[in-house]
């Protein structure tokens, strides 16, 4: 059975489809990709159907990240199908709370940087959107520095449903 892993933000068109890409390339990098399955969606439906901001797009693709992408709203009904739903930041957490069924769906979200050891007590990432480029790069590299963590606590699970 596949292990889902679904990255949620505002609009869906800056950090989650960057944290999606980034997860992405992490899980085929370890050879998961019959494993583990991602994808990306917003609190609200504002971009629905939209691309990713180009500068997302232009940031992922100058690191060898792919860029495909297309805007979409979260849905309470996603989490009977979702293993994993992070947060991009404290708002998100807090929004897909109110969105989810039942306990056991609350306690599947996550926020992103609570996977990274380095990021302290700051576990939200920005919102690039109303900066310049410069804020989507440091967007990159929390959501990078994050992955790691994601992808080692996804394997551990892998490894419990195994066992």
């Amino acid at each position: 059975m596949t292990y889902r892993v679904c990255f949620v933000c505002t609009g869906n068109i800056c950090r989650s489809p960057m944290a999606e890409s980034v997860f992405r390339a992490r899980v085929a990098e370890a050879g998961l990709e019959d494993l583990v399955a991602a994808d990306s969606a917003g609190t609200g439906g504002w971009h629905e159907g939209e691309p990713a901001d180009p500068r997302t797009v232009s940031v992922l693709e100058e690191h060898g990240y792919d860029s495909e992408h297309t805007a979409r709203q979260f849905l309470p009904a996603w989490f009977a199908r979702r293993d994993l739903v992070i947060a991009l930041d404290t708002g998100h957490l807090k929004a897909l709370r109110r969105l989810a069924p039942t306990e056991e769906d609350a306690g599947k979200i996550r926020l992103l940087r609570s996977f990274d050891p380095a990021a302290g007590d700051d576990l939200d990432v920005p919102d690039p959107y109303y900066g310049g480029r410069d804020g989507f790069e440091e967007c990159l590299e929390m959501v990078e520095a994050a992955s790691t963590g994601v992808l080692a606590a996804v394997r551990e699970e892998l490894e419990g449903r195994a066992a």
